[in-house]
């Protein structure tokens, strides 16, 4: 793109080697080493997964820390953003498969009843507005542990509370959820996530994304059951909405944690685009004459709401080039095009040992933004 002086880096992370604060200062190093005084503005995104948090802060939010429950119970430093009476609440912080132990995976055990404190956090800190990023949780409760939290009550035959996690729904008889924290009926509660399965079914958490947390295939049945039986008491507190939630889109975000955030009236949102409205990405466009966007692998899965996707649409929206960095790229030309993408540089070009790439993904991604540089600019 001959002429092109103001480059707007619109990335996500690298997982597992840079965040995308990182990934935005290497591409950046690199373009003003091929163009000394380059004018660049850098947006660091997420979808909703984790490392949203940490983008809204390096989009001026102020970062707030709290103790909560970890998915198994013992208390880690949590964090959500606030701006104004806008939070940015990420589930993972508190209930994401990195605070599990390492090595350690608890499918039928693990809850979300962290991720229900960081919102009570959020609210009691004046948030009005709340944007929750659902994605990479380590459970397949259902959302119960986040309403327990919240003042909902869940209890068995015997009028016990259940046990956490998805395993302790195969007793659950019973819902409360009167002594519901009463702020959540008059703020606008914003479930971001990049699926939309249902919460049940061949499509639902269990099925779907409980085999990365650990599920046998036997489990995946009985965790299935046991959500639909959750369902089903749900229903017979609060009517028939329970069952319309557990199939409208998101429902099944996040070990159905997506179901338990609609019942309380969320509103689904594509986490791409919610968060590039939060992020100020329009006004940063504006300014841009080339778009740069990316995360660690460019594949299928790019093409369904991931952020590089969702950079792309927005900024062929405003008539703007779009080109990607990746760590590995594994979509041909035509994909790339298709969704709005004009060309990709990966780190495996220079470093085709992946292993390697990931160890020095930052110098390489430097080099990576200076070849893109001299053949884009």
């Amino acid at each position: 793109m001959t002429g092109a002086r103001r480059v707007l880096i619109a990335a996500d992370k690298f997982k597992g080697s840079l965040t995308a604060v990182e990934v935005a200062e290497r591409v950046t190093t690199g373009l003003r080493r091929a163009v000394p005084g380059l004018e660049v503005d850098s947006l660091p995104v997420a979808d909703g997964g984790d490392g949203t948090v940490a983008a809204a802060v390096a989009a001026g939010f102020e970062r707030r820390e709290v103790r909560v429950a970890g998915p198994l119970g013992p208390e880690v430093s949590a964090a959500f953003a606030l701006r104004g009476t806008t939070a940015v609440v990420e589930m993972a912080e508190a209930s994401g498969l990195q605070r599990l132990p390492a090595g350690v995976l608890a499918p039928l055990t693990a809850s979300t009843y962290g991720s229900g404190e960081l919102l009570r956090a959020a609210l009691d800190a004046g948030a009005r507005t709340l944007v929750f990023g659902v994605g990479g949780s380590a459970s397949t409760d259902g959302g119960a542990g986040m309403l327990t939290a919240l003042g909902a009550r869940f209890l068995d035959a015997e009028g016990e509370p259940v046990a956490p996690g998805g395993g302790g729904l195969t007793g659950v008889a019973a819902a409360d959820l009167s002594g519901l924290d009463p702020r959540l009926a008059s703020v606008d509660l914003v479930l971001a996530s990049d699926v939309d399965n249902p919460l049940t079914g061949p499509k639902g958490a269990a099925a779907v994304y409980g085999p990365q947390k650990g599920v046998s295939p036997d489990d995946v049945e009985a965790l299935d059951a046991a959500l639909a039986r959750f369902v089903g008491v749900l229903e017979r507190a609060v009517g028939s909405r329970a069952a319309e939630c557990a199939v409208a889109p998101g429902a099944g975000a996040a070990g159905g944690l997506g179901f338990g955030a609609l019942l309380v009236g969320a509103r689904f949102r594509a986490g791409i685009e919610v968060m590039l409205d939060v992020l100020g990405f329009a006004p940063a466009l504006e300014r841009a004459s080339l778009v740069i966007t990316g995360e660690g692998s460019l594949d299928a899965q790019t093409l369904h709401g991931k952020a590089p996707a969702g950079v792309a649409a927005a900024a062929r929206a405003a008539g703007r080039e779009v080109v990607a960095v990746c760590g590995r790229l594994a979509l041909p030309a035509e994909a790339l095009a298709v969704a709005g993408i004009s060309r990709a540089y990966a780190l495996t070009e220079l470093e085709p040992d992946v292993a390697r790439c990931v160890a020095e993904a930052g110098p390489l991604l430097e080099r990576v933004a200076e070849r893109l540089a001299h053949e884009v600019l």
